[in-house]
């Protein structure tokens, strides 16, 4: 008996050992130098620079005779976005542009929050920072970093600025907004060098939070800026008091997903699964590898030779405008793709995706966007962020129409302190900008509870 005990305690004591440790264990990232060349001597320049987007007469006609010149190919009969962009659409979304669509005007919205570029590791980073108008008296604003995705930009969370930094109820929390620019897209500057990843990313974001003087942070991302949000939690734990993100892709699979994928459709309730979760899963070949398969293309071409049809991409606005749109239809609704307009006017209007369109094309970054799929992936699937928790508070928006679904049983093997998980009412990929209500509801309601817990 008293071996059997002593078996038991030593057990117990190499468990609890084990997991100790996997608790202790934080991401590491080193400083690296992205500049032009050799790394700078000396201090890094920590300067905080105003920054405005601009715009020129020769900019504008040089889009214009671009437009003019573009050749137009016929679409399959009765294809509707099923081959990609409809050819049809296209055109009127090409005639919007040249004779309809105001750039200044747009420029001058980018311009209505304030601009800032900083050097980070020896490459300039822009954001865009938002404080409230009015704070109550005895309050202070609460610090969120918003990361956005691809084929996306920082224009995505114009809609959910207001709503975080002047919210209509006085008991709603009130936020200070930092949305930067990822490198290599809009108007951070790109990297210079090979292998600059999403922890890479994560290191600079965290970084620069602390240069604009805050020690503990909240942050919030989809698509890439999931993964990078992810990212800064792991590396940053102490400083990242909350996380909420509205893009979980199915992690590393353990037995847990493993059986869940084998027998979760016979028995969902043992897995915890939902009605959604049963739909949006099985059957599993379907769902999870055929659907994968359709709307992936695009991430085998940027994670393998993202310059060769990213060269085309930016010399041709109309090009970059059908392949950076079509997700925006496809991945807002997949039901869209039947559709011979997309969807697209039902959810975004011209004005504003266009907006986006132009961020990439007048800071020339589609190609360096682009790249970020093979910096990730070209290192392998099972990099030490990939294997490693989230231990800080999470919440989760999961939205009907995301790419990806995970149940929340899968959300919870990836991060141990999992606060919250909703299943949105509607709402697609680009969840910030098509469904912003809805999404500053959840950030705010799964802030106060990360806040509150500590």
């Amino acid at each position: 008996m008293y071996k059997e005990l002593a078996l038991a305690l030593g057990l117990g004591t190499v468990v609890a050992l084990v997991f100790l440790k996997k608790r202790k264990s934080v991401l590491k990232a080193h400083d690296g130098w992205w500049g032009v060349g050799a790394c700078h001597q000396g201090p890094e320049d920590d300067s905080i620079r105003p920054f405005k987007v601009e715009t020129t007469s020769e900019e504008i006609e040089d889009l214009h005779r671009r437009l003019d010149q573009t050749r137009s190919f016929p679409s399959l009969e009765d294809s509707q976005f099923n081959y990609g962009f409809n050819s049809k659409y296209l055109e009127k979304v090409v005639s919007y542009w040249r004779n309809d669509f105001n750039w200044r005007k747009q420029v001058d919205k980018l311009n209505k929050y304030p601009h800032f570029k900083t050097k980070i590791e020896g490459i300039d980073i822009h954001y865009v920072h938002v404080k409230p108008k009015s704070l109550a008296e005895g309050t202070r604003a609460v610090p969120l970093m918003m990361v956005h995705g691809w084929p996306g930009s920082f224009y995505e969370f114009y809609g959910i600025i207001p709503l975080l930094t002047e919210p209509s109820s006085p008991d709603d929390i009130t936020f200070e907004i930092i949305c930067p620019s990822i490198p290599g897209y809009g108007f951070s500057e790109a990297p210079h060098k090979k292998g600059f990843d999403g922890v890479c990313a994560a290191h600079i974001f965290n970084k620069l939070m602390k240069r604009l003087g805050f020690n503990q942070y909240y942050v919030q991302g989809g698509d890439w800026g999931s993964l990078i949000t992810t990212n800064m939690a792991q590396l940053e734990p102490n400083a990242v008091k909350g996380l909420h993100i509205n893009f979980a892709p199915p992690g590393k699979a353990g037995l847990l997903m493993m059986l869940s994928i084998l027998f979760g459709r016979r028995f969902p309730k043992l897995f915890g699964f939902t009605e959604h979760d049963v739909k949006r899963l099985f059957p599993t070949m379907e769902k999870l590898v055929v659907d994968a398969i359709r709307e992936t293309g695009y991430m085998h071409i940027q994670s393998t030779k993202p310059d060769t049809a990213g060269r085309g991409l930016n010399d041709s606005p109309v090009g970059l405008a059908a392949y950076i749109l079509e997700k925006f239809s496809t991945w807002t609704d997949p039901e869209f793709k039947n559709l011979e307009d997309g969807g697209l006017e039902r959810k975004f209007s011209l004005d504003d995706l266009l907006t986006n369109v132009m961020i990439y094309w007048t800071s020339k970054s589609i190609i360096s966007s682009m790249r970020f799929y093979k910096e990730n992936f070209s290192k392998g699937l099972n990099q030490p962020h990939a294997k490693l928790p989230v231990y800080v508070p999470s919440g989760v928006a999961s939205f009907p129409n995301e790419l990806m679904h995970s149940p929340k049983s899968w959300v919870t093997q990836k991060y141990h302190k999992l606060k919250t998980y909703t299943p949105m009412a509607r709402g697609g990929h680009f969840a910030a900008m098509e469904e912003p209500q809805l999404l500053a509801e959840d950030t705010s309601v799964s802030t106060r509870d990360k806040h509150d817990s500590k």
